[in-house]
């Protein structure tokens, strides 16, 4: 209702004052102006969103347009913004409006006990590595606990079974035990479909045995079964990855891994969650007594192959390109062992360490250790052919067999056999007599 009206009705500057709100100084000082008020002007320099704060939230949505506002807010203040994170919602919410839409139909969250289940899954990254000028795949393995909130993320390069193996080795590691079941959805490293149900392969039986859990995959078409890890990867993709690129592009994924732990801890792990209200970290002192115990010995993530050495070069072939070996193996069958997060490799033989190469980019090479090229050159080029060495078999172990030396001259002569085995020849008949 105008001030006006209420005026003519015979209201007081006081009264109409207690009903608007305004100080009855400014309904008379309205009352008297002939024009309409004003609006205040303040002086830029004296705005908390100035325009130097404002081109800057612009320049920030040009190039990241669905950038969160806590990111925003947090990118300012490290620039020296004084004001509060409303003042920045304000701002983002005139230049591009709401930022979340109502859903089509309400939903709630599922209770899961302390302890009871995680959630896992990986999430493709590839563009962001193109965007950096990287020309490995770059994916993102995420698991956290549904009662506490606790989670990880481990950067990698593949997701394939041994990463998943390594990723899950990695969060049990990290909190301290083991949740009751680990729920995915239907990944094809880790089972197959058959119909409505979902067979997990024998290594993934296999590891889950080893860590005394279930493996669990959602029923087809019910992705929001696995929302809470879901959730952070939106966090990631719209809140973490482009901070990061801000911030300056990582070096490796060494350092994104590691920039990565120390956002988790301080932006997700030490806020209070909007659903628990709590901290993820406090409610993780709580859980980790409902947590089943680690075993005794990690499960072995790492790739196993076998070899045959070549039978005249000391050489085995590894993705295209062959690597030296020593002269001593020639023919044997040897192990390969590659960490899933490395990309050297160790030949065992015996149950022994004897030779450790890195993998090379371009395949078709040969690969030469300074050691085993001047052993196999010192052979090559020896008079004496290299013999197999006879060595004496004791009954005991107390000392270590030696060497039978046969000295030089060992040699045996071919036996004579016509000599041995004399034989007459009738060439009228044919027949043979001894």
């Amino acid at each position: 209702m105008k001030i006006e009206e209420l005026k003519k009705q015979g209201w007081t500057n006081k009264e109409i004052g207690e009903e608007t709100g305004f100080h009855p100084a400014t309904i008379a000082r309205r009352l008297a102006a002939d024009d309409p008020p004003t609006k205040r002007t303040v002086p830029d320099e004296l705005l908390v969103m100035n325009q130097h704060w404002q081109t800057r939230i612009e320049e920030l949505l040009t190039k990241w347009p669905r950038l969160l506002g806590i990111s925003v807010f947090h990118r300012l203040c490290s620039e020296g913004f004084t004001g509060g994170y409303s003042t920045v919602t304000r701002q983002l919410r005139e230049v591009r409006g709401p930022r979340f839409r109502a859903a089509d139909r309400a939903s709630v969250p599922i209770h899961t006990d302390p302890g009871e289940e995680a959630q896992f899954d990986f999430c493709d990254l590839n563009d962001w590595a193109a965007r950096w000028g990287w020309t490995a795949p770059l994916y993102c393995f995420g698991m956290i606990l549904c009662w506490s909130r606790q989670g990880i993320w481990w950067f990698t390069t593949s997701q394939d079974q041994h990463h998943t193996f390594e990723g899950m080795a990695r969060f049990f590691d990290s909190i301290g035990g083991i949740p009751a079941a680990c729920r995915t959805d239907r990944m094809g490293a880790l089972g197959r479909t058959q119909g409505t149900r979902f067979v997990l392969h024998s290594s993934a039986v296999g590891f889950a045995a080893h860590h005394a859990t279930a493996i669990t995959a959602c029923k087809a078409r019910d992705a929001k079964r696995k929302g809470k890890v879901e959730r952070p990867f939106r966090q990631l993709q719209e809140t973490f990855l482009p901070e990061v690129e801000i911030d300056g592009i990582p070096a490796d994924i060494t350092d994104l891994n590691r920039r990565a732990a120390a956002w988790l801890d301080e932006r997700v792990h030490g806020v209070e969650s909007r659903t628990t209200g709590e901290t993820p970290a406090a409610r993780m002192l709580l859980e980790r007594s409902f947590l089943g115990s680690l075993p005794r010995t990690r499960f072995d993530t790492d790739y196993v192959e076998t070899r045959r050495v070549h039978n005249i070069l000391p050489f085995i072939s590894v993705e295209g390109s062959r690597y030296s070996v020593p002269t001593n193996v020639l023919g044997q069958k040897v192990e390969i062992r590659r960490s899933v997060d490395s990309n050297r490799f160790e030949v065992r033989w015996a149950g022994n360490i004897i030779a450790t190469h890195t993998l090379v980019a371009d395949g078709h090479v040969d690969v030469w250790d300074p050691a085993h090229r001047h052993q196999a050159e010192t052979v090559a080029l020896s008079d004496t052919p290299v013999r197999p060495a006879l060595r004496l078999i004791t009954d005991t172990t107390d000392e270590e067999p030696g060497r039978l030396e046969l000295g030089v001259g060992f040699d045996v002569d071919p036996p004579d056999l016509a000599a041995r085995y004399p034989l007459d020849i009738n060439d009228d008949d044919g027949e043979v007599g001894a």
